[in-house]
């Protein structure tokens, strides 16, 4: 079994990875810190089990990290692991292909029991209070046409890249750049760069909400960063 922990936080990556042990065994996860090690570990790996993804990391803008993974290797389960559990954010990490969602407040027990359900194929969300929304599907429709390395492409063009900067980024030649930007804005329906960064821009997720003083989420069980 081979499982991503995707985190910029390596107490929380470790402490994931012991709560793990629980039910792998003596497993020795794969770990990531930004989405360029995100994506040299996926590309490591013919076969990967699950993905534990938090949505802030180095290069990654919200949910550009989901929509990468959901293009490069759509035959594996994400679970994003967050401490944004706004309700919109739970249901569009749902409509942009997660498997899971789980909260960083959560306890270890239920993150466990939210490992266990995907591995076994199915999904866990918590309860979700916010609406599905008509704008997130187009937009996760039209990303899910791009393949991966658009994908790339798209998040350098986000970034401000000339295609010669693009090009330097990613080890490509010009001209081929520049094929992928014209595919890109056709497949986005994009008239230009601006309106392709816009799309990327709205992969934002919205600010969590505040908390009351003392309410941490998770009751009188260990949290996974407790567990560190």
């Amino acid at each position: 079994m081979k499982i991503v922990i995707a985190d910029d936080h390596p107490l929380f990556r470790s402490a994931v990875a012991h709560a793990l042990r629980e039910i792998t065994g003596a497993l020795a996860p794969l770990e990531a810190s930004s989405l360029r090690t995100l994506e040299d570990a996926v590309h490591a790996q013919a076969e990967l089990d699950l993905v534990l993804l938090d949505l802030h990391m180095p290069g990654a803008r919200g949910f550009s990290s989901l929509v990468f993974l959901r293009s490069e290797r759509p035959e594996v389960p994400v679970i994003v692991i967050s401490s944004n559990d706004h309700p919109r954010t739970i249901r569009r990490a749902q409509q942009f292909g997660a498997a899971g969602f789980i909260p960083k407040s959560a306890p270890v027990g239920r993150m466990l029991e939210a490992v266990r359900t995907v591995l076994d194929g199915g999904v866990w969300f918590p309860p979700l209070a916010a609406e599905k929304s008509e704008d997130d599907a187009r937009l996760a429709a039209r990303l899910a046409q791009l393949t991966p390395q658009q994908v790339r492409v798209l998040m350098c063009l986000a970034d401000g890249l000339l295609n010669k900067q693009i090009a330097y980024e990613l080890g490509l030649a010009e001209n081929t750049v520049k094929v992928h930007v014209t595919a890109i804005l056709r497949k986005l329906d994009c008239h230009s760069r601006t309106q392709a960064a816009l799309l990327v821009k709205a992969l934002e997720p919205d600010p969590p909400p505040e908390r009351e003083s003392g309410d941490s989420g998770a009751g009188d069980e260990q949290t996974a960063d407790e567990r560190a």
